[in-house]
């Protein structure tokens, strides 16, 4: 199993930023790729952006330049930087974790982190 704990969430002005942190446990050996998600009330779980142990990234085009995900694979931790937030983006960020076993991709959810973006 895989313990993804994500930090970093909480109140901030629309134009703000916040920096969410995951941090990854447990059987991390053949994790491919990372990743933030969000959900917000009413409306389905959406991709935010992902990061491959190659460095590879995939960046929702709504986030697109004001977004950005790194990877510190000595700390097992993904990370999530968000600037210029704007209120619709209020919601649970989920981070994710895909472990590919013999050719068998399977996801990790951690608990998720509510960011709210108001004034």
């Amino acid at each position: 199993q895989v313990q993804l704990v994500e930090s970093g969430g909480g109140l901030v002005q629309p134009g703000g930023s916040l920096r969410l942190s995951c941090a990854a446990s447990g059987r991390i050996a053949r994790i491919d790729t990372l990743g933030w998600y969000r959900q917000a009330p009413g409306n389905q779980r959406e991709l935010v952006a992902t990061i491959t142990t190659g460095g590879n990234t995939n960046i929702a085009d709504s986030v697109k330049g004001r977004f950005t995900i790194s990877r510190d694979t000595t700390k097992n931790t993904v990370y999530l930087q968000m600037n210029s937030l704007k209120p619709e983006e209020t919601a649970v960020y989920y981070c994710n974790a895909i472990r590919v076993v013999f050719g068998v991709s399977v996801d990790y959810w951690g608990q998720g982190t509510q960011v709210t973006v108001s004034s």
